[in-house]
C-alpha cells in the first residue's frame, strides 16, 4: 500500500463530512473572523510597541557610546599633546 492510497476513497461519511463543512464555512467563518481578528490586533500591536521600545534603547545606547568614544578620543588627544610638551621641555 502506497502512501496516500486512502485519501480520496469516496465514503459516505466523508462526503456527507465535506458537505458538512462547505455548509457549515459560511455561518462559522464571520464568527470566526470577528473573535480572530482583535486577538490578531492585539498582537501586532503588541508587537509595534515592543519594536519601539527596543528602537529607542538602541537610539539611546548608540548615543552613550558614542560620547563614550568622544571623550576617550578626547582624553587620548589631550594625552598626545601633554606628552609632546613634556618632551619639548
Amino acid at each position: 500500500m502506497a502512501f496516500g492510497d486512502g485519501i480520496f476513497k469516496m465514503n459516505p461519511a466523508n462526503i456527507l463530512v465535506g458537505i458538512g463543512v462547505a455548509l457549515a464555512l459560511p455561518v462559522v467563518l464571520p464568527v470566526v473572523v470577528t473573535v480572530v481578528r482583535p486577538l490578531v490586533k492585539a498582537a501586532v500591536k503588541g508587537g509595534y510597541t515592543v519594536v519601539e521600545t527596543v528602537t529607542e534603547y538602541a537610539a539611546e545606547a548608540a548615543e552613550q557610546v558614542s560620547d563614550l568614544f568622544a571623550e576617550a578620543r578626547a582624553e587620548h588627544i589631550a594625552g598626545k599633546a601633554a606628552g609632546a610638551d613634556v618632551k619639548s621641555t
